[in-house]
């Protein structure tokens, strides 16, 4: 049996702590393939895991950190760069919130912020080839997302302004991606500017149609907004890089819609669950992945409303493995099928009588 996914992976950010084994990255490399994982992504603004900073002017540091992996019996699928993405374009409006994916002392301080961000990004370019990567995983930002409903009336203009200027923020850094041969898988996501397929394109426009903006495809984001994201592999299969497993449930009622008001997690219409928990067609996405030949990880990203993240763990390989695809070479009616040649089939066709 042959297959081109490579295998299940887990981010590792959610389940970080301080206590062992979850405080460092050989506790947490022995942990996941404890639970049957064949790779970790790696949370590079994490540095009880991963030091981007050191990464990205050593390579015997990013030798180390691939020995630890590799005694531990995990590969790396992924450097993230979420947080750090996320910084690249602030709305004023989060300001306050997005200060603490930030070190204190650009704390207040938007310009100081978005510059160490976009070092950060140049660094994650730089770390990831050190480490043998050619993906990495990220957030685009956003200036526009609180404008997302067009109530009160939008300008004409102001979102072409806000892809512009997105454009302009992230060309530098594909550019920087694309002299190390790394991709970057953007999450299509609410809360960012690119959190569908038309944003997505719109974000492809301004940055020129750039070869390294690819996509992190999480179909748990899709389902919340009730869009088709199976349809979706179709439409941008080839720019699918990387892949996020995680299952999410949308039960509107006469209260609640995909906005959901302002309810908590537990109680919204629409909530992230552990993988088999929620609504997600899973074996769809993964049977037309392999379809287009997707070739990259699968990947669990655990968030999960009720489920403890101990147990979300331990299922979620053996559920990735159980729907990655052996793909054949082989048609299943071969055995009826027989040796042919051009005169034959001329024949067939009513040709050269």
């Amino acid at each position: 049996m042959s297959t081109t996914m490579k295998g299940s992976g887990i981010f590792l950010a959610q389940f970080a702590g301080d206590d062992a084994p979850f405080d460092s990255l050989a506790g947490m490399a022995g942990w996941a393939a404890s639970l049957g994982y064949a790779s970790v992504q790696l949370p590079s603004f994490d540095k009880r895991l991963f030091d981007l900073d050191k990464a990205a002017e050593s390579q015997t540091y990013c030798d180390d950190v691939k020995g630890t992996c590799s005694d531990a019996g995990v590969a790396i699928s992924e450097l993230s760069t979420h947080l750090q993405g996320q910084l690249v374009a602030v709305h004023p409006a989060y300001d306050p919130a997005f200060d603490a994916f930030a070190p204190k002392t650009v704390h207040g301080n938007p310009e100081a912020r978005q510059a160490w961000a976009v070092d950060q990004l140049h660094k994650g370019a730089i770390a990831a080839r050190r480490l043998g990567l050619d993906t990495t995983v990220s957030f685009t930002g956003s200036l526009a997302f609180p404008y997302l409903y067009p109530w009160p009336q939008r300008p004409p203009g102001l979102i072409a302004e806000a892809f512009e200027e997105l454009g302009r923020r992230w060309k530098p850094i594909l550019d920087a991606h694309d002299n190390q041969g790394v991709d970057i898988g953007f999450e299509i996501h609410p809360g960012e500017d690119v959190f569908d397929g038309h944003t997505y394109e719109l974000f492809l426009e301004a940055v020129d149609g750039h070869e390294r903006a690819r996509i992190n495809y999480d179909p748990s984001h899709f389902l919340l907004q009730q869009l088709d994201y199976v349809g979706f592999i179709d439409l941008y299969h080839d720019r699918i890089c990387a892949f996020h497993v995680k299952d999410a449930e949308f039960n509107p009622t006469a209260r609640q819609g995909v906005y959901s008001g302002y309810a908590g997690w537990t109680e919204r219409a629409g909530r992230f669950r552990s993988l088999g928990d929620g609504q997600v067609d899973f074996a769809s996405i993964f049977s037309k992945l392999a379809q287009y030949g997707y070739d990259g990880w699968a990947v669990l990203e655990w968030e999960c409303c009720l489920k403890s993240p101990e147990q979300g763990a331990a299922e979620g390989a053996p559920f990735i493995d159980g729907h990655i695809i052996g793909t054949t070479d082989k048609a299943f009616d071969d055995f009826a099928g027989g040796d042919t040649d051009r005169a034959q089939l001329r024949n067939m066709l009513g040709l050269d009588r």
